[in-house]
């Protein structure tokens, strides 16, 4: 399921998703736990679009690592 894609969370006492589509889903997971596993997701996603998430054996497709500070230029004129 698309956490992007929920819109409401509801707890009456089953905890039933509301999609953007209007579409419902009731699941097993406690209200908490759902917010719980949205918000892990979404801090995963962000880890790796920052590229401080580096899996074992990634590939040159995955999040690259982050870059290493230049020397600044020296120009002629002595960096002036």
């Amino acid at each position: 399921m698309n956490p992007d894609l929920v819109e409401r969370i509801q707890e009456t006492p089953d905890t039933t998703l509301i999609m953007v589509d209007g579409a419902k889903y009731i699941v097993r997971e406690s209200l908490a736990e759902v917010i719980d596993r949205i918000a892990t997701y979404r801090a995963r996603i962000v880890s790796m679009a920052y590229g401080t998430d580096l899996p074992v054996g990634r590939d040159a497709t995955g999040p690259q690592p982050t870059l290493a500070p230049v020397a600044p230029l020296r120009t002629q004129d002595g960096g002036r």
